[in-house]
């Protein structure tokens, strides 16, 4: 059986990182709102759940194993990255006057989307985390079915802190300034995650 009293906070641990991810929500929260950046934050789960299936299949160690895949999505997640990252320094201020009803719901979904499908971080923690908590004694597809589950329920709960924290942020602080910075922040992190995806060797 596989031991929920580990694996639910150490999952947690891992959903609440700050990531490109949990990173963009903030922002789109403090600019915002709450809403717009929850529904913006929702656009990984698709990513999540192709990734988890991928897992379950067994295609997941695979791609684990292949360095010439891993480099591929490697590099395809890192350039993606920077090519946010760029266009947040380069709007900086474009974004930081923008209003809810100025930005498309499905730009800000499938921005989120993007960056997690791209993130072999992500592929990590299914084909590598998961595995150390298999129950060697019960077939392995149900038991990743329900940490995928679970994993993805954990997720939500990450983009609601991450928005609410953005959200408060951004009423404490009605600053364009405060704003424009925040999103030069965001652009300079994410660009520095994506050199640090596509230089690094593992």
């Amino acid at each position: 059986m596989i031991s929920w009293a580990l694996f639910i906070p150490a999952c947690f641990a891992l959903n609440c990182a700050p990531g490109p991810n949990n990173m963009l929500v903030f922002s789109n929260a403090a600019r915002l709102g709450l809403w717009p950046a929850m529904a913006g934050g929702m656009g990984r789960m698709p990513a999540f759940v192709i990734l988890i299936a991928i897992t379950i299949i067994g295609l997941g160690a695979v791609l684990a194993t292949s360095a010439l895949a891993f480099t591929f999505v490697k590099l395809a997640g890192a350039a993606y990255l920077i090519y946010v990252g760029i266009r947040f320094l380069r709007h900086a201020k474009a974004l930081a006057t923008s209003q809810s009803g100025d930005v498309a719901l499905r730009a800000l979904m499938r921005r989120d989307f993007l960056i997690a499908i791209g993130n072999p971080k992500a592929i990590a923690i299914f084909t590598a985390f998961f595995p150390q908590f298999l129950d060697p004694a019960t077939a392995a597809q149900p038991q990743l079915l329900a940490m995928g589950v679970v994993f993805l329920l954990l997720e939500v709960l990450a983009v609601l802190a991450y928005a609410l924290g953005g959200t408060l942020l951004g009423k404490a602080l009605k600053s364009a300034r405060l704003f424009v910075n925040l999103n030069r922040f965001v652009g300079g992190a994410l660009i520095v995650s994506g050199a640090s995806m596509a230089f690094s060797r593992q």
